[in-house]
């Protein structure tokens, strides 16, 4: 079905995170005159990736919180602020909390949901939940006179690509290193736990030999291959063991927002929406997804990160156009994990194709490369 352009097509655009805004800015690049329209709860960008800094000062949530107004003014973009509650079955009305949003196209970049079903979770903080868990962090480690941080992350046993392993690998070399800088490491243990016998093989073997060597060398002892079984208010029990820890830090694995349960849209084995190469939802029409939200086809090293979101919210805003304008829509995303896996005086580059794995190990340049990107990437939404 073609849709009729005597009128601006109304695209509406769900989320306020990577995905969704570089879909606004690439729509916006190759269309000045479609009515965009942005679902949010905020009109707010919150920069995760920096939230690894905030335990040691280097960040502040004032600096990671970044208001939309200006950019949506530039972009011409409506934002509705509200929760989304259901889509219609054809996937032209978005119900929300403020009431319904009609579209002629959709790209749903609402971002995943972590599991929290392992019992005693709440013992446990989870980092990349938002700028107050890390937040909540700094404010434990400062109030510690010493004791035990146990430090991992587990996986969607039905959608393995759903999983946040690079900002704990960050979360546990940054606090070896605070620790070390205040002078008082001697009094704390930390402890890597995860199922995996080879933790971030994501990353590639390279960069799990690596990983391992720098727990070692850090005198950071590891707990591997076994899954955690429930999570006390002292201590980690694992299938394999137990631990006592005074501060746990856990990244469980994601599944998909808890509003596609009111949709038809359909859904992976993980709770993720279906996509095609095109980042088209199956089956669907003009209904597309992007980032954390979506099980694309690929490789199954693909990351879910920011920049990776970037990439497919790309494909899917070129996808879109050309539907809407009656062509076929051919656009890909390229398959590509590029991070700095930092260690606050330090980082190690990391970057995986489907035919190179590169590692470098870790330089001082890598984490001002880090803070650079941050800025640069930020300006554009200031």
């Amino acid at each position: 079905m073609v849709v009729a352009m005597n009128t601006p097509a109304r695209i509406t655009v769900i989320g306020a995170g990577f995905g969704a805004l570089s879909t606004v800015r690439e729509l916006r690049a190759r269309d000045r005159t479609a009515q965009i329209t942005v679902i949010s709860p905020r009109a707010e960008l919150h920069y995760l990736p920096g939230i690894i800094w905030i335990p040691s000062g280097l960040r502040r949530r004032e600096d990671l919180v970044i208001p939309l107004a200006n950019f949506f003014a530039r972009m011409d973009v409506t934002h509705v602020a509200a929760d989304v509650t259901g889509l219609s079955p054809d996937g032209r009305t978005v119900e929300t909390t403020a009431g319904p949003v009609a579209n002629d196209a959709l790209v749903i970049a609402s971002g995943g949901r972590f599991l929290k079903k392992l019992p005693g979770i709440e013992h446990a903080i989870t980092p990349c939940e938002g700028i107050a868990a890390a937040e909540q962090i700094r404010d434990r480690l400062k109030a510690m006179d010493g004791g035990t941080i146990a430090i991992g992350f587990g996986a969607n046993p039905n959608e393995p690509s759903a999983v946040r392993g690079g900002p704990m690998f960050e979360f546990l070399f940054g606090i070896d290193a605070q620790l070390r800088r205040e002078g008082r490491r001697d009094r704390f243990e930390l402890v890597f736990f995860n199922p995996a016998k080879e933790p971030g093989n994501r990353l590639g073997s390279k960069a799990v030999a690596h990983l391992l060597a720098e727990m070692k060398r850090r005198g950071i002892r590891t707990h591997l291959g076994y899954k955690p079984a429930r999570f006390e208010a002292d201590r980690v029990v694992t299938e394999g063991g137990e631990f006592r820890a005074d501060l746990i830090l856990f990244m469980p694995g994601m599944t998909g927002n808890a509003w596609f349960d009111n949709t038809a849209l359909p859904r992976s084995p993980g709770g993720l929406l279906k996509a095609d190469a095109q980042c088209r939802v199956d089956g669907t029409t003009r209904v597309y997804v992007a980032g954390d939200s979506g099980n694309f086809p690929g490789p199954d090293w693909m990351p879910k990160q920011a920049h990776m979101a970037d990439l497919q919210a790309a494909a899917a805003a070129r996808n879109l156009l050309d539907e809407l304008a009656g062509r076929k829509a051919t656009a890909t995303f390229r398959i590509e994990l590029m991070c700095i896996i930092d260690a606050l005086e330090n980082g190690t580059f990391v970057w995986r194709t489907p035919s190179l794995n590169v590692v470098l190990p870790p330089l001082r340049v890598m984490h001002w490369a880090k803070r650079w990107f941050e800025g640069w990437y930020l300006r554009r939404y200031r």
